[in-house]
């Protein structure tokens, strides 16, 4: 899993330190330079969990699109549908599905005032085929075999294989390549000061604290009613939720028990996102307990998921039994997992797994026993790891459960369990490729398990290099039949993502709205993934933007 695509998964006594703490900070400092609700009708200042590492899209960053910053030559509307964004037109593809025709929309120009032509586009998706460039996600395009301009506003991909999805993965950020192209694409400074197409031009970044946004008064959809945007970096949810309640920020990302005390406030709104994002324990491969077949399949059934969406999630969820959640058509029905203790206590015991003195179970002198680590101040990693030991524990196996930073966590995954984080709506290839593909373990955070199986290698394969829908369909049923037999991970809940919201902005359409969401949920997610199209409620409409209707 890349880092931005699958974070390891997310305290009460600490939450009253904590919030004292962030109420002293917040008297102190303003992340917006203005007090959130307070602040100009025609700025935000948003609470977020994580920050990008990188600011270039040639490094991973704004992949999906949305970045704000920049534009994919295609977006994704309210529906998920693709629509032009940065082509003209959806492209043509030939019969065969290996070639792929853009249109560019003309007359856009970077925020330098420089124009944006195809040579842009050749530049963004050969760099990051290039394998000296860091970027982690480049087997997506592992189809593209190559990328041309016939015109200044015509692009052309020619694909290796047959690979149906391939619109969709051209909603990833262009850079320019008179900006990008002059300098080390890895370490040059495009990597934090950013030039894009975008509606925002980032005009700070605070590591750690914040990034700031003006709108762009060049941008080809019209300029942004939110003049200023600010993404306040709040890593704990208790601090990112005081601060709300105080007015530093005007919006923020929050777990169901924090969300759920603002229900009553009449000045805000609570918006919820259906996701992909799921949570799951990694059990390394290298881990002589964690990787052991039996104690993958006994932690499968032993866990008890609807429980974790009751109580941790309050309800916001739904159980996962692998990366595809089980209300999408992708899905392989009959792969849902019972809860039964009995039966994950009898395959120990047949694995010859024997209860010790102290109930933890010990094989040829190897107690069942291994770290499970979580990230700093995520409640919901933290709640979902202490659930699942405890379950765990009932089957005797124990589970040491470990806060950290991701530097301390990282160096570890090889044979330590991480409760991580990942999903991504859309293909089915897009997460389980990088999840499950044997020859990504240890890259990053691809694959962080190390799972090995021979039968999903040839399953995801299968899946990419087919556009018959049928076989795809059969392709990934295998992937996720042969994780119940041979599960790498355990998976726990899919989570719905919940915001908290000023209620003092609308769009021409009416409120506020979400999209089916990642597991990445930052910048370009929640209410505010089209925060350029918001407006205080009230005001005059703005002009519509020229940006073409949502197309199936």
């Amino acid at each position: 899993m890349a880092r931005t695509a699958a974070r390891p998964v997310r305290r009460a006594s600490a939450a009253i330190l904590a919030g004292a703490v962030a109420l002293t900070a917040a008297a102190c400092s303003n992340p917006g330079g203005a007090a959130g609700s307070g602040g100009p009708r025609d700025s935000v200042v948003v609470g977020i969990a994580f920050e990008p590492e990188t600011l270039s899209p040639l490094l991973g960053y704004g992949k999906d699109g949305n970045s704000k910053i920049f534009d994919g030559l295609l977006a994704l509307d309210a529906g998920m549908k693709l629509r032009p964004a940065l082509a003209a037109a959806l492209p043509t593809v030939s019969p065969d599905g290996l070639t792929y025709t853009y249109k560019l929309r003309r007359g856009v120009t970077f925020s330098d005032g420089k124009p944006f032509t195809a040579k842009d586009v050749v530049f963004t998706y050969r760099t990051i085929l290039d394998p000296r460039t860091n970027n982690p996600s480049r087997t997506e395009l592992d189809a593209l075999g190559d990328v041309r301009a016939t015109a200044d506003d015509t692009v052309v991909f020619t694909l290796k294989y047959p690979y149906a999805p391939f619109a969709e993965r051209t909603v990833l950020a262009i850079a320019p390549e008179h900006v990008a192209g002059r300098q080390d694409v890895n370490t040059g400074s495009f990597t934090t000061r950013p030039v894009g197409t975008g509606p925002y031009l980032l005009t700070g970044w605070s590591r750690g604290e914040k990034l700031t946004f003006q709108a762009n008064p060049r941008y080809w959809g019209g300029a942004p009613a939110v003049k200023k945007l600010t993404m306040a970096v709040v890593k704990d949810d208790d601090v990112r939720a005081t601060r709300l309640r105080a007015g530093d920020l005007d919006a923020a990302i929050l777990p169901p028990n924090l969300a759920a005390g603002f229900a009553h406030d009449k000045a805000k709104k609570t918006y919820t996102a259906t996701t992909y994002d799921y949570r799951t324990v990694t059990l390394p491969t290298h881990n002589r307990v964690a990787g052991d077949p039996a104690v993958r399949r006994a932690l499968d059934i032993a866990v008890d998921r609807q429980t974790m969406v009751d109580k941790i999630l309050e309800g916001a969820g739904r159980p996962a039994y692998g990366p595809v959640p089980t209300d999408s058509p992708w899905f392989a029905r009959g792969t849902e997992r019972r809860h039964d203790l009995a039966g994950a206590r009898k395959i120990l015991d047949e694995a010859g797994w024997k209860p010790g003195p102290d109930g933890v179970r010990v094989r040829n002198g190897v107690r069942a026993a291994f770290p499970l680590w979580y990230l700093s101040g995520d409640r919901l990693r933290q709640d979902h790891a202490l659930a699942y030991a405890s379950d765990a524990k009932k089957a005797g196996i124990e589970i040491t459960t470990q806060a950290g930073t991701w530097e301390v966590i990282e160096p570890r995954m090889k044979t330590d369990a991480v409760l991580a984080g990942g999903g991504s709506p859309g293909d089915p290839d897009f997460d389980q490729y990088l999840l499950l593909k044997s020859t990504l373990g240890g890259d990053g955070f691809n694959n962080m398990a190390w799972y090995d199986d021979k039968t999903v290698d040839r399953a995801l394969e299968d899946g990419r290099r087919t556009a018959d829908p049928a076989k795809r369909k059969a392709a990934y049923d295998t992937v996720q039949r042969r994780l119940v037999q041979n599960p790498g991970y355990t998976f726990l809940t899919h989570i719905d993502h919940l915001y908290v919201v000023d209620d003092r902005w609308e769009t021409a359409n009416g409120g506020l709205t979400t999209q089916v969401e990642p597991h990445d949920h930052g910048l370009g997610s929640g209410p505010w993934w089209n925060i350029e199209a918001w407006k205080p409620k009230n005001a005059p409409d703005r002009q519509p933007q020229s940006g073409g209707t949502s197309t199936g």
